[in-house]
């Protein structure tokens, strides 16, 4: 009796560190954004406002999926969680990351085909271990599932840019500079063949755009198609560690500590 005793205050011992864990770095980013929401309010930008709240509300999400999917998820795959949204919305969006430093879009866009792979997995998971599903999937066919998740959320994603953009005009497919073309539409024997082109001059409004801003404007397909493809990166990795994950019976610590886990009835 008093092994068992002393094994469940261990046991709610290692639950209550990890609760503390998640709330602390949740508590900092979380004061990021209220102070950046008051600050925004000041100035009068109501839709840095709006991506404020919107942000604290997607903070909310992987403690209200834990209460009602009855799933844990490790502290290292939550903090990567609201470190993106952090990194998305207030750093991004609000203070203009996505414009400033190179490379900030292709790195949360790789993140976000991780963490959507993540969450494919840990709902084949679910179903595979509901009574009311006669469903068993081999790790192989479990990786390609969360995989092909990932992919669909990505190409979805990439929808909801287009149509942003060519609804309310705004720029969520940034545009790419190009200097040179690839075409069989220039070729004048009619074949299909490829024609390459180096632009040497483009006037605009009386202005030539090989000074300023440096080539031909490209609206969205250069920034679509990268997106799809470090997505698709973000996929792999995850997919990868998922299949041995469950090759090997729920063992890695890497594995673990980035796989969300259906609970027990005893421990929900």
């Amino acid at each position: 009796m008093k092994y068992m005793k002393k094994v469940v205050l261990e046991v709610f011992a290692v639950q209550e560190k990890r609760f503390k864990r998640k709330l602390t770095l949740r508590g900092i980013l979380s004061t990021f954004i209220v102070l950046t929401l008051v600050r925004s309010a000041f100035m009068g930008r109501y839709e840095n406002v709006f991506v404020c709240v919107l942000s604290l509300v997607l903070f909310c999400v992987p403690l209200f999926l834990e209460k009602r999917l009855l799933i844990d998820i490790p502290p290292l795959l939550e903090g990567v969680i609201y470190c993106f949204i952090f990194a998305a919305e207030i750093l991004g969006e609000i203070n203009s990351f996505y414009t400033r430093i190179p490379g900030w879009d292709t790195m949360l866009h790789t993140i976000n085909g991780f963490l959507v792979a993540a969450v494919g997995f840990c709902l084949v998971d679910l179903f595979e271990r509901s009574e009311k599903m006669s469903l068993k999937l081999s790790p192989l066919f479990l990786a390609i599932v969360a995989f092909c998740f990932s992919m669909t959320v990505g190409v979805l994603w990439e929808f909801f840019e287009f149509s942003v953009d060519r609804i309310l005009h705004l720029d969520m497919q940034k545009d790419f500079l190009i200097d040179s073309i690839h075409s069989v539409t220039l070729s004048q024997s009619g074949l299909n063949e490829v024609v390459h082109e180096r632009i040497t001059s483009m006037i605009i409004n009386g202005k030539d755009w090989l000074e300023f801003p440096g080539g031909y404007v490209d609206i969205g397909l250069m920034d679509t198609m990268k997106d799809l493809i470090v997505n698709f990166i973000g996929a792999v990795v995850f997919s990868v560690i998922g299949y041995f994950y469950v090759k090997n019976r729920g063992k890695g610590k890497l594995a673990s500590s980035l796989i969300p886990v259906v609970l027990p009835e005893d421990e929900t």
